[in-house]
């Protein structure tokens, strides 16, 4: 089953799946998307409205994974729950650290 990363020319593409309004910021696990695909489940307190959720969601990962905001992007379903962000960086090497984060994260519920 494909996992929730994808390598691409100028990064990695990550699937999300985004709970706004949530009691806290916080990364929460892998979830099964509709098409059987894996997508990384990331609670955030903002409100959908005005892009505040997808700022948030790039403020939490870009902290979490200690990346440069900016080299994040959300690239797909700005006004969906089900969104795509765009790691810029060396595919390789961003692929093997987030691989890595997101196998710690998985364990801690």
């Amino acid at each position: 089953m494909p996992g929730p990363i994808d390598a691409v020319s100028d990064g990695v593409r990550l699937a999300l799946r985004v709970t706004p309004k949530a009691s806290r910021n916080a990364i929460s696990g892998l979830a099964d998307t509709a098409s059987g695909n894996k997508a990384l489940k990331v609670m955030v307190t903002a409100v959908p409205e005005n892009g505040k959720a997808n700022e948030a969601v790039v403020k939490l990962l870009a902290k979490a994974w200690k990346l440069p905001k900016t080299s994040l992007t959300v690239v797909a379903g700005a006004t969906d729950r089900n969104k795509i962000v765009h790691v810029a960086g060396d595919p390789a090497e961003l692929m093997r650290r987030l691989t890595a984060l997101l196998s710690e994260e998985g364990t801690d519920g």
